[in-house]
């Protein structure tokens, strides 16, 4: 008997992005739009992941996955539930000053968890929301009314009060202790929400508070590739999900010479490197095994394994080279890095395929394995269900690598181009 073919990149790539889209239409409450964070029963939902929801349904109509009626029904739902949800101070509301709460109750909408009023997290479902505004141009009532329930959210956030009297944004709020002590400091996710904040034509962030925060960068040398750090590889995807940077510059990255696509490039091949060196000896990290990120590990536990004592985390931002490791990898931060480095994406990819099928189920990625850990095949542990952070980033980037679909329709909002013209972004496709 012969062998079956390798399937081609292009087979590969097509049946990952669609098996993590399904995840879109599994999660999904009908009554509201809201999607589960994760698979695990009884999960909230979460905010950032609606906003990736909203940005997958046209990748899925595109791909002719969904029909383009089905999509427009499921954003409007969504968007209705947004614009009428109660905003006040009420610690059970939805949310205040236009912002959300990060969880919310699957079916009632409500603020569960004692979440914070998350910024973050509300501007990665205004990335959907004006997605949805932006691909959903036909004249018909329903398209129109998504349009319109669209720009209406996004202008009713208050950057400007989201700022808590300093000169950069904080990063959460809580009803009655107020904003959380830290805003952000260091490179991070947070590139999207300085431009959709700078942005604004009702209430927008002020013009130096991106160059503010870009001050707090750390630049740095490491493996010999000079790059903007941040540890967990998930804060070199999430803006670019949506963001096309690709030689477009702030006044940092003219002074280096480089722009935040370059960056992700250069911190995918750092990632790569210390998977191969793996300074701490893991078990299954190297050249083709890396992806170190926030996502779901083994809990909190020391355990003596080989001689060797091992600390294990459960949900944490991991990052290299320095930051948290316990030898978890997140196969979905792999698959993101596809736009920036697609030799190294896609030999991983299959080299997750080949060593450790059995972590893979119906080619959906969970959100991390560790192989360090003993468990039922050489994935070692594997984490439970699936996360919509992880799904979304997925179907996203394999498109963005594909088509460039979501890069194109996001060059078409004008909050984007504004934004990025308010801080400071020269050339490419913004000038």
């Amino acid at each position: 008997m012969t062998e079956p073919s390798a399937p081609s990149d292009e087979e590969l790539l097509d049946k990952f992005q669609r098996a993590a889209f399904g995840y879109f239409l599994e999660q999904f409450n009908p009554d509201n739009g809201l999607v589960a964070d994760t698979s695990r029963t009884g999960a909230p939902s979460s905010i950032a992941v609606v906003g990736f929801a909203l940005s997958c349904y046209p990748v899925g109509v595109e791909r002719g996955w969904m029909a383009r009626a089905d999509a427009a029904e499921r954003t409007l739902v969504t968007l209705r539930f947004f614009w009428d949800s109660r905003q006040s101070e009420q610690p059970d509301a939805t949310g205040y000053k236009g912002f959300y709460y990060h969880f919310l109750d699957l079916k009632t909408g409500k603020r569960v968890w004692q979440s914070e009023l998350s910024l973050i997290d509300t501007t990665l479902l205004l990335a959907g929301v004006l997605a949805a505004s932006v691909y959903f141009n036909e004249d018909t009532a329903s398209e129109n009314e998504i349009r319109e329930r669209a720009h209406a959210i996004y202008r009713r956030v208050d950057w400007q009060w989201a700022c808590g009297g300093e000169a950069t944004v904080r990063q959460g709020w809580k009803p009655g202790s107020g904003f959380l002590h830290y805003g952000w400091e260091g490179y991070s996710e947070a590139t999207i929400l300085y431009v959709l904040g700078l942005a604004s034509p009702t209430h927008p962030l002020p013009e130096n508070s991106f160059m503010g925060w870009t001050a707090t960068y750390q630049w740095e040398n490491i493996y010999g590739y000079d790059l903007l750090y941040a540890g967990p590889l998930f804060i070199h995807h999430f803006s670019q999900a949506w963001i096309d940077f690709v030689g477009i510059r702030d006044s940092f990255m003219r002074e280096k010479g480089s722009d935040y696509f370059e960056n992700s490039r250069r911190a995918t091949y750092v990632q790569r490197e210390y998977a191969r060196r793996n300074p701490y000896g893991f078990e299954g990290y190297g050249k083709d095994c890396w992806g170190i990120t926030a996502n779901d590990g083994p809990g909190f536990k020391t355990l003596k394994i080989d001689g060797r004592e091992r600390r294990f985390l459960g949900y944490a931002a991991r990052g290299v080279p320095y930051g948290t490791d316990d030898g978890t990898i997140g196969p979905c931060a792999a698959v993101g890095s596809l736009p920036f480095a697609p030799e190294l994406a896609l030999s991983a990819l299959r080299h997750f395929c080949a060593r450790y099928p059995e972590m893979i189920q119906e080619s959906r990625l969970p959100s991390g394995f560790n192989p360090t850990l003993p468990g039922g095949g050489p994935s070692g542990w594997i984490s439970e269900g699936y996360f919509g952070l992880d799904q979304g980033l997925v179907v996203l980037m394999i498109e963005n690598y594909r088509s460039q679909m979501i890069w194109k329709l996001m060059r078409r909002c004008p909050y984007i181009g504004s934004g990025l013209r308010r801080a400071g972004f020269t050339g490419g496709w913004v000038s």
